[in-house]
C-alpha cells in the first residue's frame, strides 16, 4: 500500500510541474514565508523611550549617552529579561550594587527605592518593562564607572596624577557578562591587581572596627619615650592594638615592655616606613593613636588610585615603579622583582610629577646641566657672592647656560637614567648617601635619586654582552660623559599610594608626604 502511494505522489508533481512551466516563464511562484513568532523580550521597543526616561530619572542623566549607545548596539532590543522574567545577570548587578562599600566605594544609588521593588517581586516583574529596563542599563554603567573607571581623567588630574588612563568598552564588557554573568567576580582583567589586595584589606580593617577595641592609648604628661624592660598602663594597650592589626600573634596583657611586644613595634614601623628601632616615642603613640576610620578612609582613597592604573600594566616584562610616599623603586623583569632601592624624592615646594614615560638612556659620568630656575636662584647669586663659585663647585659655564663637570661630587653623582619626559624628572645618583638613611626623604629638585644606581644599571644591562659590571664602574669613574641607548624601553612609572599590600596581606601605610589624599577624598566623598 506505501509503494502505490509513493507512485501516486510523484505522479502528481510531475503533473504539477507540467502545468507550472505552460505558465509565463517570467511570472514566479510565491512560496509563503514561514511565520516566526518573537518572545516578548525578543521584541524592540521605540527608540524615543530612552530621552523619555532620563527626562523622567534626572539623577541618572549622566548614564544617558552611555545608554544610548548601548541600544543602538543592540537595534533597541531588551536586553535584560529572558523568557522567565527579569534576567540572571540584573539580580547579580542589583546584588553587586547593593554592597558597594565591600569595593570602597560610597555612594547613593539613584531611585534605590524602585530597584528594592522590582527586586522583592520578581514574580510579577516576567514581562518586559521600559523603566525597569533601562533602570537596569543606567544601574550597569553606575557600577562600571564607580568600580572599574572612578572618577574622570580630568578629576584625577586635579590631584596631579598624569599617568595615561586605559580606555575600556563598558558596553562590549557588558555583552560578555550577559552571556556569562559569573565574569563579573572574575574582575582582573578590567582592575589594577593591588586593588584586590587592598579590598581585602578593607574588609579586614572594617571588621576591627565593628569589634570597637581601636581606644585611645593614653599615656601621662611626663612620658618621653618606652624601652624594653619600661612598664606603663599605656604598654598593654599598645600591645592591644599591634594584636588588633596582626603585628603580633598574641595578646598576653602585660603592662611590662618585653621582647615580643618589640617584634611587633618593629613589624608595625616597618609596615609605616619608620626607622628600625624598638624604642616607643611620643611620635609612635600620636600615629597608634589614628582613628581606624581614618584608615579605612586612607584604603578606599588608595582603591580609587587603583581604578586608574591599567591591568595590564604589571605584565609587562620589565617595569620600574617608584612610589613617591614610601620612598621606594621596584625593578619588575616578568612580573618578579628583581631589585629595590631606597630613593630621595621631591621636597614639597618641588613635588615628583605622578606621570610614566619609557627609559631610553643610561649615562654614565654625566654632566649636571643646572636648571634655569637653580641657576636663577641659587647659582648666580653665589657667583655674585663669591667669584671661584663655579671653580669650587666643579662648575663651568656652558654657552649662557651653566653646567657642573662629571666625578664624584657631582650633583648626579656617577651615572643618570633618563626617560624624556616634559617635567624634565629622572632617575639619579647622588654623592649625598646619608640621606637614604632618613625617615622622610623629600629634598630633591623634583627629579629622583636612587640608592643603588649601579646595582639598577648591572640588572638593566645584565642581557648586554658588552656591559658586565666591571665596565659599567669603570664608565661610571671614567670622568667623560658617556651615553648608552637601551634596546629595549623600560617603562617607568611613578606613583602616589598611602597604602599597598603587600601579595601576604600586610598593609603598608605611608605618610602623605603631598597632601594629596585630602584633596582626593574631597572628590570622593562628597559626590
Amino acid at each position: 500500500m506505501k509503494k502505490i502511494f509513493f507512485n501516486f505522489s510523484i505522479i502528481a508533481l510531475f503533473i504539477t510541474a507540467t502545468l507550472v512551466s505552460c505558465k509565463n516563464k517570467t511570472e514566479e511562484i510565491k512560496i509563503p514565508e514561514p511565520k516566526i513568532v518573537l518572545e516578548p523580550y525578543q521584541t524592540t521597543f521605540d527608540s524615543t523611550a530612552v530621552a523619555s526616561f532620563f527626562e523622567t530619572h534626572p539623577l541618572l542623566q549622566k548614564y544617558e549617552a552611555d545608554v544610548k549607545k548601548l541600544y543602538q548596539k543592540h537595534q533597541y532590543h531588551y536586553v535584560w529579561f529572558d523568557k522567565k522574567g527579569i534576567n540572571e545577570f540584573a539580580n547579580l548587578l542589583y546584588d553587586k550594587t547593593n554592597n558597594l562599600e565591600e569595593e570602597g566605594v560610597e555612594i547613593n544609588v539613584p531611585y534605590k527605592t524602585k530597584f528594592d521593588q522590582i527586586h522583592s517581586n520578581l514574580n510579577k516583574n516576567t514581562k518586559p518593562n521600559i523603566e525597569t529596563e533601562l533602570l537596569h542599563s543606567s544601574l550597569y554603567f553606575l557600577y562600571v564607572m564607580n568600580v572599574y573607571n572612578g572618577l574622570d581623567s580630568d578629576k584625577s588630574k586635579e590631584v596631579e596624577w598624569y599617568i595615561p588612563r586605559k580606555q575600556q568598552s563598558y558596553i562590549s564588557y557588558l555583552d560578555s557578562l550577559l552571556t556569562d554573568p559569573s565574569l563579573i567576580n572574575k574582575e582582573e582583567k578590567n582592575l589594577f591587581s593591588q586593588y584586590f589586595l587592598l579590598k581585602k584589606a578593607l574588609q579586614k580593617y572594617r571588621q576591627i572596627q565593628k569589634k570597637d577595641k581601636w581606644n585611645a592609648i593614653t599615656v601621662d604628661t611626663a612620658f618621653t619615650s618606652y624601652k624594653i624592660g619600661d612598664s606603663a598602663t599605656a604598654i598593654a594597650q599598645i600591645r592591644e592594638r599591634l594584636f588588633l592589626t596582626d603585628d603580633i600573634k598574641s595578646d598576653s596583657k602585660s603592662a611590662i615592655y618585653d621582647k615580643e611586644l618589640s617584634k611587633g613595634v618593629l613589624h608595625y614601623k616597618l609596615r609605616r616606613g619608620y626607622l628600625s628601632n624598638s624604642v616607643i616615642s611620643k611620635e609612635l603613640i600620636q600615629d597608634l593613636n589614628v582613628p581606624i576610620s581614618e584608615r579605612i578612609k586612607t584604603i578606599m582613597i588608595n582603591m580609587e588610585r587603583c581604578r586608574w592604573v591599567s591591568s595590564d600594566i604589571p605584565k609587562s616584562e620589565e617595569l620600574i615603579a617608584i612610589n613617591i610616599p614610601s620612598f621606594q623603586l621596584s625593578y619588575f623583569k616578568n612580573q618578579e622583582v628583581v631589585l629595590r632601592s631606597k630613593v630621595v624624592v621631591g621636597k614639597i615646594l618641588n613635588k615628583t610629577v605622578i606621570f610614566s614615560a619609557p627609559m631610553k638612556y643610561i649615562v654614565f659620568s654625566p654632566y649636571w646641566n643646572i636648571p634655569t630656575s637653580i641657576k636663577k636662584n641659587e647659582i648666580l647669586p653665589g657667583i655674585a657672592k663669591n667669584p671661584n663659585y663655579l671653580a669650587e663647585h666643579n662648575m663651568e659655564w656652558n654657552g649662557s647656560s651653566i653646567r657642573q663637570k662629571p666625578g664624584p661630587k657631582n650633583s648626579l653623582g656617577l651615572i643618570k637614567f633618563l626617560f624624556p619626559n616634559s617635567n624634565d624628572i629622572y632617575l639619579h645618583d647622588t654623592p649625598s648617601k646619608g640621606l637614604f638613611e632618613r625617615e622622610t626623604r623629600a629634598f630633591s629638585h623634583g627629579c629622583i635619586r636612587v640608592a643603588k644606581p649601579k646595582e639598577l644599571a648591572i640588572e638593566i644591562l645584565k642581557d648586554d654582552p658588552r656591559w658586565t659590571p666591571e665596565k659599567i664602574e669603570k664608565a661610571m669613574n671614567s670622568g667623560k660623559e658617556t651615553w648608552h641607548t637601551l634596546k629595549n624601553k623600560i617603562p617607568v612609572y611613578i606613583g602616589y599610594f598611602t597604602a599597598w599590600v603587600d601579595n601576604d596581606g600586610t598593609i603598608h601605610f605611608y605618610n602623605d608626604i603631598y597632601k594629596r589624599d585630602p584633596l582626593l577624598a574631597n572628590l570622593l566623598f562628597k559626590q
